[in-house]
């Protein structure tokens, strides 16, 4: 689990102080700081502080319509949602936490972001589900279209700022964050690409070719599927780096598309750095070598921990490395400035497994959880449009 901060928010008038209040209801300066810290824990894109403020009035629009009518979780199932929520990284509820202590992150932060997301649920649930009807046709329709859906491709054009330092990541976050907000078409992308972007495609103007979507990381996947072509995404948080990113088309096939991606890929450590002794000694290393294991000759004689080789599907390798091992077919390689080496980074196979097709009862709850979602998004939007929201 990778854990970065988001800069810290002005006080307003005290730690404890209201921010905002929502139909009475007061969120705190540090409720909103404790969120934005979450947010970066998850690696969430973004102004944290505004998605922060965002999310939490959104919480308390959510409890109080459950508590109005008598929707209160259990302490049974805020702890099985707290498990759940941190089984996703692959961690204990008490090993999750601890990861978030490290970034100042209390424990009843989780707790309450959790909570407020079950007792919407529940009240989703009852309060609409009831009168949602699935019929025989809605699940034919539905397999029908999932049929005809094909693998995604993208065209993309990348930014990617240094994040190696505190200093760097908060220079990086404020110029990403104008530029997110600024950029406009390709031209201007392109431009601001080749004056910051410490990617190999910078000369190119951040462009990249076609990839398929199921090749990037699932954080990048989301995000790329929330815009429209010639959209800029909002800054984005890789490991080392902040990466902004435009969609120039998008492209969808006749075939089925593979349900998970895995990857075999090393990282061979040189040391130097970023330096151009380091670049010479990779390029000299490329080559000599065609695939993975011709860098086991390569390493041989120097410490175990200089070369890698790494099996894992896209949702478990971290999202810079994975942005970059999506650009490469089996055999080729790339570098990444680490610290106080450079990585060789060689993709070794790309292996793609699709889903089986869903039983009825599996398509019935897709369909059933896509209604509710709509249905619910719309009452919240109400319940925002009437609440009385003003500041201290």
């Amino acid at each position: 689990m990778s854990l970065a901060l988001p800069a810290t928010a002005p006080a307003a008038e005290g730690l404890f102080a209201p921010r905002v209040i929502v139909n009475d209801r007061a969120i705190t300066n540090y409720e909103i700081d404790q969120r934005a810290k979450f947010l970066a824990a998850l690696q969430a894109p973004g102004d944290l502080q505004q998605l922060a403020e965002k999310q939490l009035i959104q919480d308390r629009l959510q409890m109080q319509a459950a508590t109005a009518v008598g929707i209160k979780p259990t302490d049974k199932q805020i702890a099985d949602g707290m498990t759940e929520f941190a089984g996703r990284a692959k961690l204990t509820t008490d090993q999750f936490v601890a990861e978030l202590a490290k970034a100042g992150i209390d424990r009843q932060t989780f707790r309450d972001f959790v909570t407020a997301g079950v007792a919407w649920r529940t009240f989703v649930q009852a309060k609409f589900g009831p009168n949602i009807q699935i019929t025989q046709a809605d699940l034919d329709r539905a397999r029908a279209l999932s049929a005809q859906r094909g693998p995604t491709r993208v065209l993309l054009s990348e930014l990617i700022l240094p994040a190696t330092t505190p200093q760097y990541a908060a220079q990086s976050e404020q110029l990403a964050v104008q530029l997110s907000r600024s950029l406009r078409g390709d031209t201007a992308f392109a431009a601001a690409a080749r004056k910051y972007s410490v990617s190999g495609s910078a000369p190119k103007g951040g462009q990249l070719d076609w990839i398929p979507l199921a090749n990037l990381p699932p954080q990048l996947q989301q995000m790329i599927l929330q815009l429209a072509p010639g959209q800029v995404s909002a800054p984005v948080r890789l490991q080392n780096a902040i990466g902004l990113f435009e969609l120039r088309s998008l492209q969808q096939s006749n075939s089925f598309a593979p349900a998970k991606v895995s990857v075999e890929y090393a990282q061979y450590l040189l040391p130097g750095g970023d330096s151009a002794a380091a670049q010479a000694t990779a390029a000299k290393i490329r080559a000599r070598v065609d695939t993975c294991n011709d860098l086991y000759g390569v390493a041989n004689g120097q410490p175990e921990d200089r070369l890698t080789i790494t099996t894992q599907t896209m949702a478990r390798v971290p999202a810079r490395i994975g942005l970059e091992l999506a650009k490469l077919d089996a055999g080729e390689s790339t570098t990444l400035a680490r610290g106080n080496d450079l990585v060789f980074l060689m993709l070794c196979h790309r292996t793609e497994a699709q889903d089986k097709p869903p039983t009825d009862a599996e398509l019935h709850q897709q369909l059933l959880n896509q209604r509710l979602n709509a249905i619910a998004d719309n009452y919240l939007a109400e319940l925002q449009a009437d609440a009385i929201i003003r500041r201290p």
